[in-house]
């Protein structure tokens, strides 16, 4: 199977917090459209850090041991709260923040959440249960 990549939507999803209650107006919400790896390897999305300048994201005051896919080990700082909309569906969650990361990527996580998987014979990303959201719940 070859790379797949799927187009996303990323927003500051404090921006919209701040967009219902009227402080901002939904014009000012930082987002951006970009075309994502999707790693069913990796835990969840990772952004690199003009990305998350662009957002506007807050570092989460905390981070994450991980493995990158050279083998590095290492502590990665996390970032958000961002959502992530795919077609009609979003999922809002915290990114991993690699600062000179080439790709973003879609991970685990947030594909499981949105109910998604990769369709390997059409190298694309398609919802599990077709257009119907259905989430395992127990």
């Amino acid at each position: 199977m070859g790379l797949v990549h799927t187009e996303i939507t990323l927003k500051n999803a404090e921006d919209k917090t701040r967009a219902k209650d009227g402080h901002i107006t939904e014009k000012e919400i930082r987002q951006m459209t970009v075309t994502a790896l999707v790693d069913t390897g990796a835990w969840t999305l990772v952004i690199n850090e003009a990305t998350r300048n662009k957002l506007g994201l807050d570092y989460a005051g905390k981070q994450t041991p991980g493995t990158l896919a050279n083998g590095e080990i290492g502590n990665y700082d996390m970032a958000g709260p961002i959502e992530i909309y795919w077609k009609d569906r979003s999922v809002i969650c915290e990114a991993i923040v690699l600062p000179k990361a080439n790709d973003i990527l879609l991970g685990a996580i947030p594909l499981e959440a949105m109910d998604l998987v990769v369709n390997p014979m059409n190298q694309e990303v398609v919802g599990a249960h077709g257009d119907q959201i259905m989430h395992k719940i127990y």
